[in-house]
């Protein structure tokens, strides 16, 4: 294991030498290197620009779009000073409902420069599902595309604010949403009450550059920056308040453990709404003055195309998005030469999957982070010098340096001994602020010890490498014997023309529960389930064999490609309830 970072602070300390091999105290992987950075996402970016301003900073290959990190900072105080023309507060929150277009991440950091909060939403929300975000966060202000698959964002605002035919832009007065004020489009077209990108930017001329520094002036690192309504897999989304702090830390650390640096080109197909895009791709590339290379939506025939084109460097995505690549019919055409590290995340990946990226795909330090959207996300991650295939995909890595990581006892409440299951929990510069207006839901998430509670189930070995065990939920006990989803799945993840799989637990009268499977096989691949029950028969314990098998075509998942295990186990029960 190499014992220190080839990449120096970029803010001109000391080259880092983070404990990666951390010292072990009873359970607890402790880390004791002041590695916090006191800045706002404004100072961030001028410090970036200083360094690498002639670099390109934002590309999209599909629109033929480019801009150094000089054009990018200019284009950002072009729109934050039009925000603040238009009466935009210090604390207001700005509402985002777009696809990956390069104007998302110019506005993240306006907000930012003028203390004002983004607050990304889901692409694929639905009416109801926007109705809940715009009333639960109290947004002031909105800013739309025309719209995304079969939902059109306009038609869907017309039906909820019936006030928007008569409205003047900046004037609205909504019965439904009383504190939204200002909407914008980001388009070319034109409509009622809603703001263009181009006359926004005209209005930044309405403000002085001493008005715009007094406003940057008021950030501070612990003001909230960013709120994300968790995608979650159960329940009502929550809006996770993430601040300066907790963003640009997890987003250097996050770049480190890949050894990024202004000579990487990072390819960015995963959602900006959710933390994979806006924290572990954008956040990191800031840090580090990698350029971003956005895709607007996953095509992995366009992402290949932008590898090759842009001739990056990194590439970021789930497991469904690399073997959809992988199993591509004109995966060989493109060449991937470039590519060195990115980021496999959101799910268990198989050994075989993993190993075929590193090797067909050139990403030999390629690298699986672990979290959750309260802690900023990632606390957890495997670092590029790891050579161990199977570390990388079995374990989630260390802790990051300044984040403490624990394995609690979920019944006692305890650290658990190295080697024990209990829940995954850490605390550090990364844990929210809160959940915006459910105080009774955050102190269930975060206890009086400061631990927040991730709801995985883990362990911890004695090098302080962390293993995901199953969701405390998701755990299958069959008969007093406790079956782990993930342990099972990798398994059947090796049987030849299996794709994907997910296990969950179905209710039984005579266990408590059985664990059963749903197979997608690989593209042209025929498995049946009696051939699932023969492979795994004499492989695997008798009783984590999977009692029912279906051979599905797809799983139901979240906008973050993570698997709703909820309605399989929902499914499960439909499908066999004599099980």
């Amino acid at each position: 294991m190499a014992s220190e970072f080839k990449l120096s602070d970029p803010f001109g300390t000391a080259p880092v030498k983070p404990p990666f091999r951390q010292s072990v105290s009873g359970a607890m992987a402790w880390n004791r290197l002041p590695v916090t950075r006191r800045y706002t996402l404004g100072q961030l970016l001028d410090q970036t620009i200083a360094r690498c301003g002639e670099n390109d900073a934002l590309v999209m290959v599909d629109r033929d779009f480019r801009l150094t990190w000089y054009e990018f900072g200019e284009e950002v105080d072009k729109v934050a000073k039009g925000l603040v023309a238009l009466g935009v507060k210090h604390g207001e929150k700005i509402a985002l409902w777009s696809t990956n277009v390069p104007h998302w991440i110019i506005l993240m950091f306006a907000a930012a420069k003028i203390g004002a909060i983004l607050l990304p939403l889901n692409i694929n929300y639905k009416s109801s599902e926007l109705d809940f975000s715009l009333g639960q966060s109290e947004a002031e202000n909105l800013f739309v595309i025309d719209g995304y698959r079969d939902c059109n964002y306009i038609q869907v605002l017309h039906s909820l604010i019936p006030e928007l035919k008569t409205s003047i832009r900046g004037g609205l007065n909504c019965r439904r949403y009383p504190r939204l004020k200002r909407l914008f489009f980001l388009g070319p077209e034109k409509h009622r009450g809603f703001y263009s990108l181009n006359e926004l930017k005209m209005l930044a001329s309405e403000v002085s550059d001493e008005e715009y520094e007094t406003r940057q002036a008021r950030c501070h690192i612990d003001d909230v920056v960013n709120m994300q309504y968790t995608s979650g897999t159960t329940g009502f989304p929550k809006g996770v308040q993430l601040t300066h702090s907790n963003i640009a830390n997890d987003g250097f650390w996050i770049g480190a453990c890949q050894n990024l640096s202004a000579n990487d080109r990072v390819c960015i197909p995963v959602p900006l709404f959710h933390c994979f895009g806006c924290v572990l791709g954008v956040m990191a590339c800031v840090n580090h003055g990698s350029t971003m290379v956005l895709v607007e939506k996953f095509d992995p025939k366009m992402v290949m195309r932008t590898i090759e084109r842009e001739r990056c460097t990194a590439v970021y995505g789930v497991p469904t998005m690399y073997i959809a690549m992988l199993d591509h019919p004109d995966f060989e055409k493109h060449d991937f030469s470039s590519l060195r590290t990115g980021i496999m995340s959101g799910s268990a990946c198989p050994v075989h999957r993993m190993e075929q990226a590193q090797t067909k795909m050139f990403m030999r330090e390629i690298t699986n982070p672990y979290g959750l959207t309260e802690a900023g996300p990632v606390m957890t991650m495997t670092r590029y010098f790891e050579p161990s295939v199977k570390r990388k995909c079995e374990t989630i890595g260390q802790a990051l340096p300044g984040v403490e990581v624990a394995i609690i006892d979920p019944e006692t409440r305890e650290i658990a001994p190295i080697g024990q299951d209990g829940e995954i929990c850490c605390r550090g510069y990364g844990n929210m602020k809160g959940y915006y207006n459910m105080p009774d839901q955050t102190a269930k998430c975060i206890d009086a010890n400061g631990w927040l509670h991730s709801g995985d189930l883990g362990r911890m070995d004695e090098e302080g490498y962390f293993y995901i065990t199953g969701r405390i939920k998701d755990l299958i006990i069959r008969g007093g014997e406790n079956i782990s989803p993930k342990e099972v799945e990798d398994f059947i993840a090796t049987m030849p023309g299996v794709g994907d799989v997910a296990v969950v637990g179905c209710p039984s009268k005579k266990y408590g529960e059985q664990p059963v499977a749903f197979v997608i096989p690989q593209d042209g691949a025929s498995v049946t389930p009696e051939e699932v029950a023969a492979f795994c028969k004499n492989r695997i314990s008798w009783f984590k064999i999977p009692k029912f098998v279906e051979i599905v075509g797809e799983f139901p998942l979240t906008a973050s490609g993570k698997i709703q295990k909820y309605k399989l186990r929902e499914r499960a029960a439909r499908l066999w309830p004599d099980a």
